[in-house]
């Protein structure tokens, strides 16, 4: 009877599906753009230093107003809002925080205006909690505020000079004073450190906040690079800015210290050491004792000197070295004795070590084929070190602790997926970020020694049910061999898939080197873009080629030297082995990225005019000559050491074999992949008389965004799609062979 029962729902769910498929709603581009689809998150998430409570920035978007409201970790409950921005008639709202190392102060940013990528101008106020009296820091927006240690003072740039502010008696002091708009700058990055190294504070202050470190940006005979803005008025303005394209000069950097007890300044002398480039600076918990990473220009070389801040002696306490490059992170971490937390590729993968104070290897803490992707802390009580890792395929993240010793591993996070964590400061606990292909972001808490969970704190799963009212399909992971390797894929076809139809086939990648596209985590506004074509009858295919990450050293730094070479290869290999599939149309296949994927789709078109019809590239590199030193020399050395490596595998050296749909998109503002990248491939297009699409869009950056811009965008990409590969047949077509 069961049987027969199960059949007979089996029947009605296969009569019931198309209708069931024609009550569900398709995707549009104007949700995707308008926010239909947002996530909930935790926002400037802080662990007080009790360890039993967390701070979060919360927004009522109602009122326009913003908080932060501190809850208790183990019961969830709202303990307090230490400040809400209705109750400040200087401020609307704020848009982050940062305590002072007791919590007594409270500095709140506002009326934030972008500079670059991570850099940005601000007004800034200090809120003293006991008193609850704001203060404005500064009447002009500053850069990088950060606290001393016992939060009397307060350090920050301003038009290339460093300062500092005495919060008790209202002084300011200017530390530099021969600080130059696109000359000198003192204390803040360059616009190739921040985009590159990553960072935009280069200063810091000593742990008993008596001295400040920092470095010295001499940029006078870098070459400038300069835009048009032509905005609303009857004439157009100029944004100049240093920028050093591979093989140019770079700003010339050097390492100073300050005493604010003498107001003497010292300048340390690292030239004895591989000093071309300073890309960390970091005080040990000896406040006599400065930590510096020093690198060459090929970035294959990476010191690690220890300053004495009264003698400014130096001392080389460790040296990484590579065939390739040295990845520079933040995961130096200074324990109690001195002795720190390094991580390094050594072994052939990345994993945790553990120095003494003289750079001695007491031992390597984390062993495998596997990488370490996240360093979170130490926990000096229970001597367990926290991290994350690939240890559950490399396309999963998960949560783990280790002892010091390298002994004693606990898998702490739960569920095929990406896990990520904020610890309490005590070690206590820890906030659980989980999220995979069926998932939107759930935080849990959980114990840090056991992993046990003991609440929820907040899911999606509103917007979960949102998703499922939509037609969608799921994202079906796999691998791929082509030329040798086993190649990470995703793949996402319709929801009414038939193996009996032939499909056309959109291939989405970024290609990067240490990148990662073929991962198991909630999507972004690209995915539903993706699924919004598969449902009306793409195949969506993602491959992540050599050169990418996650895999161990070889296989992330096998492309030195020739950037898209390989890439090209294992894209075009794997698009015509998915050709070779019976549901697939091989004379149907297209490609797209965006910045180092627009690189990638305009080769993969131009070398691979056989296998691929037609191209997407958004913001793209078309010949590494014109992108920046640090990026660029890491990978492929200068122009005048390898010009083969650059020239051959540049989209401009191949446009001659161009033969398929070519669109061609960039934001005349992009400060990062220049329009020049651009208007040169056009050019170089033109004179081999090749047809293709191009769109421009006036004073956008590198992300393309604004108003409607981004909707325009993927309104054109979307028609290019559909006009180009087409739609597949609404017939059945005979299996090919």
């Amino acid at each position: 009877m069961k049987r027969l029962l199960s059949i007979a729902v089996l029947a009605f769910l296969m009569i019931a599906s198309p209708s069931l498929q024609a009550q569900l709603k398709s995707i549009t581009l104007e949700e995707i753009w308008g926010g239909a689809f947002r996530t909930q998150r935790l926002d400037v998430l802080r662990s007080l230093k009790s360890g039993k409570e967390y701070s979060v920035l919360n927004f009522n978007r109602s009122q326009g107003t913003s908080s932060i409201d501190v809850y208790d970790y183990k019961s969830g409950e709202k303990v307090q809002t230490l400040l809400n921005s209705a109750d400040l008639p200087e401020v609307k709202f704020f848009l982050s925080y940062e305590f002072s190392e007791d919590e007594s102060k409270i500095l709140i940013a506002t009326e934030l205006k972008q500079v670059f990528r991570r850099s940005a101008l601000g007004t800034y106020y200090v809120y003293d909690v006991a008193s609850k009296e704001l203060t404005r820091l500064s009447e002009e927006k500053v850069q990088e505020p950060t606290f001393n240690a016992d939060g009397t003072k307060i350090a920050y740039g301003y038009h290339n000079n460093l300062y500092y502010k005495d919060l008790a008696t209202g002084e300011v002091v200017q530390v530099t004073t021969d600080g130059v708009k696109n000359k000198i700058i003192n204390g803040i990055t360059d616009w190739v450190y921040e985009e590159e190294f990553a960072f935009v504070r280069a200063f810091d202050w000593n742990k008993d906040g008596t001295k400040l470190a920092y470095i010295r940006f001499d940029e006078t005979a870098v070459p400038e690079f300069s835009m048009d803005i032509y905005g609303k008025d009857l004439y157009q303005t100029q944004q100049v800015f240093k920028y050093p394209k591979a093989g140019e000069k770079n700003a010339i950097v050097s390492l100073h210290l300050y005493d604010l007890k003498t107001a003497g300044m010292q300048e340390v002398d690292v030239s004895a050491y591989n000093s071309y480039y300073i890309p960390r600076i970091k005080w040990t918990n000896d406040p006599n004792v400065l930590s510096a990473q020093l690198s060459n220009r090929h970035q294959n070389i990476l010191d690690l000197v220890f300053v004495n801040a009264n003698t400014t002696k130096t001392t080389l306490i460790h040296q990484e070295k590579d065939d390739a490059y040295v990845d520079v992170t933040d995961d130096l971490t200074f324990l109690n004795d001195n002795s720190f937390i390094w991580t390094s590729e050594k072994d052939g993968w990345n994993h945790i070590y553990h120095y003494d104070k003289n750079g001695k290897l007491i031992n390597q803490v984390t062993k495998g084929e596997w990488e370490v992707t996240r360093y979170y802390g130490f926990d000096p009580k229970t001597g367990r070190v926290y991290y994350q890792s690939t240890e559950n395929g490399n396309i999963n993240r998960d949560v783990y602790s280790i002892s010091n010793t390298g002994r004693n591993k606990v898998k702490l996070s739960k569920g095929d997926g990406q896990s990520s964590a904020s610890f309490s400061s005590d070690y206590t606990y820890f906030i659980n970020t989980f999220s995979n292909t069926e998932t939107p972001y759930v935080f849990s808490l959980k114990e840090a020694l056991t992993g046990n969970e003991v609440r929820e704190i907040k899911n999606n799963s509103a917007l979960k049910e949102k998703v499922a009212g939509y037609k969608t399909s799921k994202k079906e992971f796999s691998t791929i061999s082509v030329n040798g390797e086993e190649l990470n894929m995703y793949m996402i076809k319709p929801a009414d898939f038939d193996p009996n139809k032939e499909y056309p086939l959109f291939m989405y990648q970024y290609s990067g080197p240490g990148s990662q596209q073929v991962a198991n985590r909630w999507g972004g506004s690209n995915d539903y873009w993706h699924q919004m074509l598969a449902q009306e009858g793409f195949i969506i295919a993602c491959v992540d080629g050599r050169g990418t990450g996650l895999k161990g050293r070889d296989f992330k730094k096998m492309t030195q030297l020739e950037l898209g070479k390989y890439e090209v290869e294992d894209q075009i290999a794997a698009a015509q082995e998915l050709g070779k599939l019976s549901y697939i149309d091989e004379d149907r296949i297209g490609i797209w990225g965006w910045s180092y994927g627009g690189f990638m789709s305009s080769n993969c078109l131009f070398q691979g005019a056989d296998t691929f019809s037609m191209a997407i590239a958004v913001a793209p590199v078309s010949s590494w000559r014109f992108y920046d030193t640090i990026y660029t020399e890491r990978y492929m050395q200068t122009p005048q050491e390898n010009p083969d490596g650059y020239d051959n595998n540049s989209p401009i050296t191949h446009v001659d074999k161009l033969k398929g749909d070519f669109l061609l998109v960039h934001g005349s503002a992009d400060d990062n992949v220049h329009v020049q990248n651009t208007t040169r491939l056009v050019e170089a297009l033109v004179q081999a008389n090749k047809d293709f699409e191009w769109m421009i869009y006036p004073d956008k950056n590198h992300g393309i965004y604004g108003g409607n811009t981004r909707l325009h965008l993927f309104s054109k990409m979307t028609k290019f799609v559909k006009e180009s590969l087409g739609k597949p047949e609404s017939t059945l077509l005979e299996i090919k062979n």
